[in-house]
C-alpha cells in the first residue's frame, strides 16, 4: 500500500513534465490534453482518502507553481496594470473537490468497474474547467461565457478523458507490482467463478 501510493505520488509528477511537451490542437478550438488532472483523477480513485488528499495539495500546488506565479501580461514596462489572476493555491482546492468525487464512486471501482471512473474524469475535467472560468470571471468582475469557450472546455475534457484507459492501465500494472490490490472485491468475484 506504501509503495503503490508513492509510486502514485511519483507518476503525478512526471505528468507535469509531460504536460509540458503536449501541444494545444489548434483544429479543436486550442483544446489540450490535461494529462496531471487525469492522472489525478485516476489515482484519486485507487488510493485512500489520505492519499488522495496528499495528492490533491502536491497537484494543486504544482500546478499553480506552474501556470500562476511569474509577471502576468508580459513585460511590466509595457503592461502597467496587472492581469486580474486567481490567488495562488486555488487549484488544491479544485483539485480536492476533484479528489472527493472520484472518491465518491471508489466502491464501483473496487469492485471492477472501472469504465465510469473513466468516463466520471471526463465530467470532472469539464466541472474542474468550468469552476476555474466562472472563478476567473468572478475575479475579473465580469461573466463573459463565448460558445467557443464552451466548446473548448468540452473538447479538451473530452481529449483527457480518451486517454483514461492508458493511465488506469497504467495503475492497474503498478498496483501488480507493488503487490497491491486497488479493487479487491472484483478479484474475489473472479475466484468464486472458477
Amino acid at each position: 500500500m506504501i509503495r503503490y501510493s508513492f509510486i502514485t505520488i511519483i507518476l503525478l509528477l512526471a505528468s507535469f513534465v509531460v504536460q509540458q511537451f503536449l501541444p494545444a490542437f489548434t483544429g479543436m478550438h486550442h483544446s489540450r490534453i490535461l494529462i496531471v488532472q487525469l492522472v489525478f483523477l485516476c489515482a484519486a480513485v485507487t488510493v485512500e482518502q489520505p492519499t488522495m488528499l496528499i495528492l490533491a495539495f502536491m497537484g494543486g500546488f504544482f500546478w499553480d507553481a506552474n501556470c500562476a506565479l511569474g509577471p502576468h501580461g508580459g513585460d511590466p514596462q509595457i503592461y502597467t496594470q496587472p492581469v486580474e489572476s486567481l490567488r495562488f493555491g486555488y487549484s488544491i482546492l479544485l483539485f480536492g473537490a476533484m479528489g472527493f468525487l472520484m472518491q465518491g464512486i471508489q466502491p464501483l471501482f473496487k469492485q471492477g468497474k472501472w469504465q465510469f471512473s473513466a468516463f466520471l474524469s471526463g465530467i470532472a475535467i469539464f466541472l474542474y474547467l468550468t469552476a476555474e472560468y466562472v472563478l476567473i470571471n468572478f475575479v475579473r468582475g465580469e461573466f463573459v461565457l463565448s460558445k467557443a469557450t464552451v466548446i473548448q472546455m468540452a473538447f479538451t475534457s473530452l481529449l483527457t478523458m480518451l486517454f483514461s484507459p492508458f493511465v488506469f492501465w497504467l495503475l492497474f500494472r503498478i498496483a501488480s507490482i507493488c503487490n497491491h490490490s486497488i479493487n479487491p472485491e472484483a478479484g474475489k468475484k473472479r475466484r468464486r467463478a472458477f
